[in-house]
Order: structure tokens, then C-alpha cells, then sequence
């Protein structure tokens, strides 16, 4: 599920008071850019991972987990605040899913089989050729053992 942006910019500074605690929602990690077929396929296999995407930006490359903040309570409030680590304390609202303009994903992959989809107009149609030969040829030793 791709994080929920809204389109609508205010002119407050602070929205803290309507948020919904987007960035309260998700962990985002820069990951190496994939350079070969078994990169490409590792992030395959996170988004076969309930809950994960991975996005492009300014050429970067980040593995996106949904899980919300176990401190954020029912009314997207943050019950440790005073506590709160350095990365939620020097979050800004300029940077805020709520306050800025929306994400200039380059790249935003929701699934596995959008990922399939990619190495085979990156690597070509018979990208995934390989492993089903793997998979044929386990299948035709399996038999002669039985």
C-alpha cells in the first residue's frame, strides 16, 4: 500500500493538530542500487513481504516498511514525545507528507510482480528463463527418485 499523501498544501506551519501521523506509519531505508540481475531479484523478493515497497528518488533507492510507531496513539498523538528519538525530533513539517508537495517518485514498485515486470523490459522477456530451468530440471530429478 503506497503511503497516503494529500494534495492540499496550508498555509500553517505546524499541522501537527489535524495529522493523522503519516510519518508515524512507515519506516523508509536507502538500500544499495541494484546493479545485476540477483540485485534486482533480492528486491523481488521484499516485495513479496506483506507490507513493503520499495521507491526510487533522486536516484536513490529505498525499501519502504509499513508499521506504525507503537508510541502513536488512537489520535495519531505521540505518547513519547519528551523521549521521542532524534530522527522524530528533527523531522520537519516542510518535509511532512501533509504539509509538502507530493513525492517525486521515479520509481515506485508495490509488489513482486511489478519488480518481474521491470527486469523483463530491463534484462529482457526471457529474464526469468534461468530459474525455470532450475525449476524443470529439480522437478525431473524429484521424479527419478520415485
Amino acid at each position: 500500500m503506497p503511503i497516503q499523501k494529500t494534495r492540499e498544501k496550508s498555509g500553517s506551519a505546524a499541522l501537527c493538530e489535524e495529522c493523522s501521523g503519516l510519518c508515524c506509519r512507515y519506516l523508509a531505508l536507502q538500500i544499495d542500487t541494484p546493479k545485476d540481475w540477483d540485485d534486482y531479484d533480492d528486491i523481488r523478493w521484499y516485495l513479496s513481504h506483506k507490507g513493503v515497497s520499495v521507491f526510487v528518488e533522486k536516484g536513490d533507492w529505498y525499501l519502504q516498511m509499513n508499521s506504525r510507531c507503537r508510541y502513536l496513539d488512537k489520535e495519531y498523538r505521540c505518547r513519547n514525545y519528551e523521549l521521542r528519538p532524534k530522527i522524530c525530533r528533527t523531522y520537519h513539517t516542510k518535509d511532512c507528507e501533509k504539509t509538502s508537495d507530493e513525492y517525486g517518485y521515479e520509481l515506485h514498485f508495490l509488489n513482486d510482480k511489478q519488480m518481474a515486470d521491470y527486469m523483463k523490459e530491463r534484462f529482457g522477456e526471457r529474464v526469468f528463463e534461468r530459474l525455470e530451468k532450475k525449476r524443470k530440471s529439480k522437478a525431473v530429478r524429484r521424479k527419478g527418485r520415485s
